[in-house]
């Protein structure tokens, strides 16, 4: 079926074939306009229109085999409603005297003022779970600087404990150096002192032996 015989389809109950193309072009029209701006148009037991938006890909030439790259695109996409589905499968049958869909309640389709409030309360719902989720993580990277603090200071007042105590022994270390030093310094004095001596003792002998010669020759 097209659109013309969609349009001889029901004038008969619009009374004429040009309401009825009426009709049906105002639908239409309606349809585009509202899934182009990114609405969603949904008619209970029929289906509902929305656009997509499709990522970069990759696809291949059918006739070729070669590797194309397809650009980011929106499409649009029909989800058949569940009244739909079932007529179509058997599971409910056609009624004779009355239309297959029935009328939508009023602010079922896309732009009314259910569907904005239940945007809008969406809207609400995520921007309140992404501040929780803010606050969660602001709360974790406090505790874990609070944590890094805590263990510098620590590992400061451990630093400085071992210097404080390493402090005692390198000065018992430095005065044990000096003493044995200075021990060093004045055991070779001592043995020059020793060496001396007899130096003392020979000039004694030669005082007394050149006194007895003078006396012999007297």
């Amino acid at each position: 079926m097209n659109k013309a015989q969609l349009v001889e389809a029901i004038q008969d109950k619009l009374g004429g074939r040009q309401q009825a193309a009426d009709a049906v072009d105002v639908v239409l029209d309606a349809i585009v306009r509202a899934v182009c701006a990114g609405d969603r148009v949904s008619v209970t037991g029929f289906g509902s229109f929305e656009k997509v938006e499709r990522p970069a890909r990759y696809a291949r030439n059918p006739q070729t085999g070669e590797r194309v790259r397809v650009k980011k695109t929106s499409v649009p996409r029909f989800r058949a409603g569940q009244g739909f589905k079932d007529l179509v499968s058997g599971a409910k049958k056609l009624p004779k005297n009355d239309v297959a869909v029935k009328k939508a309640p009023k602010g079922s389709l896309s732009g009314g003022t259910s569907t904005k409030k239940a945007a809008a309360k969406k809207a609400v719902a995520k921007k309140a779970a992404a501040k929780k989720t803010a606050a969660k993580k602001t709360t974790a990277s406090k505790r874990t600087t609070a944590a890094s603090t805590a263990k510098k200071t620590t590992a400061k007042s451990a630093a400085k404990k071992t210097s404080t105590a390493q402090a005692p022994a390198k000065s018992a270390a430095a005065k044990k150096s000096t003493a044995k030093k200075t021990a060093a310094k004045s055991a070779p004095a001592k043995k020059s002192t020793a060496k001396k001596a007899p130096a003392g003792k020979t000039a004694a002998r030669k005082t007394t032996t050149a006194k007895k010669a003078t006396a012999r020759k007297r």
